[in-house]
């Protein structure tokens, strides 16, 4: 799809203009010490948007109207640009809509969520999972039925071991096998073939929570491959730098085709009397009310940019950004990294650390790279308790009282890490200017008054408050 301000596959982009595209690049924001340019190291949480993206929603934003049915010119311009996106995700994902549906939901989660609708499971049934999942790829699936967990290698990875010992033990009883393709936490990739391979040999199907994977690595569902196929997908757009509210989940049609919908309302159905309702067919079947259009234009037009830029660029450039930062980190002696230090292997995982410094809490790590150095990571456990506890070999007694504390409203004592997470961006200055506060803090050279707020378990500086209004009028 093409547009008034450019961007289409054919294009190419170099990955060192990115910087300068990036919405809020030169943004400042003020710190205890005055105002600051503020670096983005969050980007396994949100990523967000270039200014071609945006001008790309401006510019389809003129023939915005509601899609299906509508027949003025904008709402059959703006359902065809719709429909033209689907065909673009799949095409990104190497999905065949012959025998697979796009589905648009507001994210990942919302996306397992209505897979797990979808998921029959019998008396003796279970869904197979790991230790490594964000609780997205965890909790849904307790609502349908057993969950059996793969256990960790003392490394962290998943240990394909165990993974093969649960195949053997549960055999047939496994209907689902639900992994993460990369680790929101150490950056991990998993092997996708190895897990899709074995799932299939025992006759179950495969869900790939590719949240983080989509944007920082291809994927091709290889859906006329019978042992390696990824039966199910899931991604969000706004962890791809189309921050917009859309996520996708890629899916088997004869899986959707039968039975209700999990959401019923407008646009699902043919036909409706006072008795019954009639589903129409798929993709909208499963998209009841209104869609999030613009979410879904953004995205194909992010996808665009990625393919103008290139994967071998975005992973050379990502890996050298991890690679740097490890080799910066590994002289502090203080910082312990969770996960694969050594950055020769910067190719084989993501931009994403997760590191203590010293005894320092996680959280006023967090706050002093915030109201210091004008530094935005992510601090705590990322939505992932179960493996970072994991992680940090926080014991059952430990955990047992960290559950009471927390009851209790106190989150105090939350065990965790700070995570700093690069994007296509980021700048080795960027992380030069992240390792010089880090010595900082290694060395006590930061402010000494905090206060503590235990039922949220975050650290701000004594008698210092923020007008948000001043930069935002609401």
């Amino acid at each position: 799809m093409t547009s008034p301000v450019g961007l289409d596959k054919n294009m190419k982009i170099s990955i060192n203009d990115l910087p300068d595209m990036l919405l809020g690049a030169e943004t400042v924001v003020p710190t205890l010490h005055g105002p600051m340019r503020y670096i983005n190291f969050d980007n396994a949480a949100s990523t967000p948007t270039f200014s071609v993206i945006a001008d790309s929603v401006t510019s389809f934003l003129r023939w915005y109207s509601n899609v299906h049915r509508g027949t003025g010119f904008k709402s059959q311009l703006a359902s065809w640009a719709f429909e033209k996106s689907r065909e673009i995700i799949a095409e990104f994902i190497g999905a065949d809509l012959d025998q697979q549906v796009v589905i648009f939901t507001k994210n990942s989660t919302e996306a397992i969520n209505k897979l797990a609708h979808r998921v029959p499971l019998d008396d003796d049934g279970i869904i197979l999972t790991t230790l490594m999942e964000h609780h997205s790829n965890e909790l849904p699936w307790r609502q349908v039925g057993p969950v059996q967990h793969v256990g960790l290698n003392p490394d962290g990875t998943i240990s394909k071991e165990d993974f093969l010992a649960n195949l053997e033990k549960f055999g047939s009883r496994i209907k689902l096998v639900a992994i993460t393709g990369a680790s929101n936490v150490t950056g991990y990739i998993s092997d996708i073939d190895f897990y899709a391979r074995e799932t299939h040999r025992i006759g179950a199907k495969i869900l790939v929570d590719g949240a983080q994977l989509v944007p920082h690595r291809p994927v091709d569902m290889k859906p006329h491959d019978p042992q390696h196929k990824i039966d199910y997908l899931c991604f969000s757009a706004h962890k791809m730098y189309a921050p917009f509210g859309i996520g996708v989940l890629v899916g088997e049609k004869a899986a959707f085709e039968e039975g209700d919908p999990e959401t019923v309302g407008g646009g699902v159905v043919d036909i409706v009397t006072l008795e019954n309702a009639y589903w129409t067919d798929l993709p909208e079947k499963e998209e009841a009310g209104t869609p999030n259009i613009i979410g879904v234009v953004a995205l194909a037009k992010i996808i665009r940019l990625i393919q103008a830029v290139g994967w071998e660029d975005i992973i050379r450039h990502e890996s050298e950004m991890v690679a740097y930062a490890l080799e910066r980190l590994a002289q502090i002696p203080s910082v312990t990294i969770y996960g694969d230090t050594d950055p020769k292997n910067a190719e084989n995982r993501l931009a994403v650390i997760s590191m203590n410094v010293g005894d320092i809490p996680h959280a006023l790590t967090a706050a002093i790279l915030s109201y210091e150095g004008a530094i935005g990571v992510r601090s705590g456990c990322f939505c992932a308790h179960t493996y970072v506890k994991e992680l940090l070999e926080v014991d059952d007694d430990a955990s047992a009282e960290l559950e009471r504390q927390i009851l209790n409203r106190d989150r105090s004592q939350i065990p965790g890490t700070i995570r700093t997470s690069f994007g296509l961006y980021n700048t080795k200055e960027e992380i030069d200017r992240f390792i010089e506060m880090v010595k900082k803090i290694d060395a006590g050279d930061y402010h000494k008054e905090w206060e503590l707020n235990k039922e949220k378990g975050e650290f701000t500086p004594k008698g210092y408050a923020l007008d948000f209004q001043q930069y935002y009028q609401m």
